[in-house]
């Protein structure tokens, strides 16, 4: 049983984010940027597209009445889109102006007062799909459409613009990065959907950036934000004579 001690990280998505802790994926490279400071919640659902995200954000983000009792979630990334995008009549397909009304639920599900999981205390950050590339992905019975991809990408910006929410343009930063070129970017694309370590690389700095620029608060770099202290003091801080008072946890410092 693990004692309420360091709040979190929040990552909420499809398998984009389920993978996060593979290898070089930006959960894990969140987990140790944070070490000791907050720890990395991986709520990702491999297939799962936004109008099954809503039932299941009902259930892992905390209730107002129970949040004194659980850690606190100091950021979270919503990363939908790779399945909405897949073509009807896939069970995966969600309209595009229906995928737009669902983030925004989910936004206002921790953004707004009148909301039973309202979490004033709570950073947020929109994630696009990543370009799909059609010459790799080879599932006929799950097929992507790369330009329907980018126009997923486009309607969470429109969604972060309207709900004064950050977003990481993965899609645009990855196509970039791969000279623009669809078949070029086998190299940030594992299977034509899915990442490498490589585009992980991309979304964990892209979230970085958004940290540092709109969150600064949750810079956990000693030099940007030395507020951000760790949990519990460092070894050589440890007062030797007397060790168990400064052994407490220290309140987080934001």
């Amino acid at each position: 049983m693990a004692a309420n001690i360091q709040d979190v990280v929040m990552l909420v998505g499809d398998s984009l984010t389920q993978q996060g802790w593979d290898k070089g994926g930006f959960a894990q490279l969140l987990a140790e940027m944070y070490v000791r400071k907050l720890d990395v919640i991986n709520r990702g659902l491999g297939g799962y597209q936004t109008d099954w995200a809503i039932p299941v954000c009902e259930q892992i983000f905390a209730k107002q009445h129970e949040q004194h009792h659980v850690p606190q979630v100091k950021l979270l990334t919503i990363w939908y889109g790779a399945n909405d995008a897949a073509p009807a009549p896939s069970p995966q397909h969600v309209p595009i102006d229906r995928y737009k009304t669902n983030l925004s639920h989910i936004i206002q599900m921790v953004k707004s007062p009148a909301s039973a999981y309202y979490s004033p205390e709570t950073r947020i950050i929109l994630i696009t799909p990543p370009p799909v590339n059609t010459k790799q992905w080879d599932r006929p019975d799950s097929p992507r459409v790369f330009e329907t991809t980018r126009s997923y990408a486009e309607a969470v910006k429109e969604v972060g613009e309207k709900e004064n929410v950050p977003v990481a343009d993965v899609w645009t930063k990855i196509f970039d990065a791969a000279g623009r070129s669809e078949e070029a970017c086998e190299k940030y694309l594992s299977d034509g959907l899915h990442l490498t370590s490589d585009g992980y690389n991309i979304v964990f700095q892209a979230v970085v950036d958004i940290v540092e620029r709109v969150y600064p608060e949750l810079d956990p770099t000693w030099e940007a934000h030395a507020k951000m202290q760790t949990v519990f003091i460092p070894w050589d801080q440890v007062n030797v004579q007397n060790p168990r008072p400064s052994l407490m946890k220290r309140k987080a410092q934001f």
